[in-house]
C-alpha cells in the first residue's frame, strides 16, 4: 500500500501535465485558426534542380523562434525531402503532407543555430523565409548530410533572386 499511493500521485501529475500541453496546443490552434490554406502542390512540377533529405524542423513565425505555426501540421516535426524547383521549394514531409512554397512568396534564406525545440551546431540549420497570406513565417530544415547544405542554400537563392517580389509588383 505504501508504494500505490505515491505511484497514482505521479501516475495523477502526469496526465495533468499532458492534459495541459493537449489544452496548449489546441488553444494555439484556435488562435492560428485565421492562418489561410497552404497553397497546393502544382500537378506539373520541373524537375528539381536541387533535392536533400533531412528533417523538416518546423515552421514558426518570422524572427519567432518559439511560436510555432500549429495549424496545417507545420509545427509538427517530421523527416522530409526537400526539393528545389523552378515554381517554387516542396518539402515532402513523411506522415504530414507536402508543404509547397511557391517562389513568389519566398522572401529569404539563411542558416541558424536552432528553432522551434531544436538546437544543432552553429549554422547546422537551413531557414527558408516566405508568405503565407498575410503572415511572414520561417521554416526550418536539418540535411541529413551536411555537403548537401551549400549547394541547397545556393540553390535556394538563385530561385528568390529569380522570383518576381510581391513588393516589386505593387511599385512599393
Amino acid at each position: 500500500m505504501d508504494k500505490i499511493l505515491p505511484g497514482l500521485a505521479v501516475l495523477s501529475i502526469i496526465l495533468v501535465i499532458f492534459a495541459l500541453l493537449w489544452l496548449g496546443w489546441r488553444n494555439r490552434l484556435r488562435r492560428q485558426a485565421g492562418v489561410v490554406q497552404l497553397p497546393e502542390v502544382p500537378r506539373q512540377l520541373s524537375p528539381a534542380g536541387i533535392t536533400a533529405e533531412g528533417q523538416y524542423v518546423a515552421t514558426t513565425t518570422a524572427g519567432d523562434w518559439l511560436d510555432r505555426i500549429a495549424v496545417h501540421g507545420l509545427g509538427l516535426r517530421s523527416n522530409a525531402e526537400l526539393s528545389v524547383h523552378a515554381e517554387g521549394v516542396l518539402f515532402d514531409r513523411q506522415g504530414k503532407g507536402p508543404l509547397f512554397i511557391p517562389k513568389e512568396a519566398l522572401a529569404g534564406c539563411h542558416q541558424e543555430s536552432g528553432m522551434a525545440g531544436k538546437f544543432v551546431e552553429k549554422d547546422g540549420l537551413v531557414v527558408v523565409n516566405w508568405s503565407l497570406g498575410s503572415h511572414s513565417l520561417d521554416t526550418g530544415f536539418r540535411t541529413r548530410q551536411a555537403a548537401d547544405k551549400k549547394p541547397l542554400l545556393e540553390a535556394l537563392q538563385e530561385l528568390i533572386s529569380a522570383a518576381p517580389q510581391a513588393d516589386a509588383d505593387s511599385g512599393k
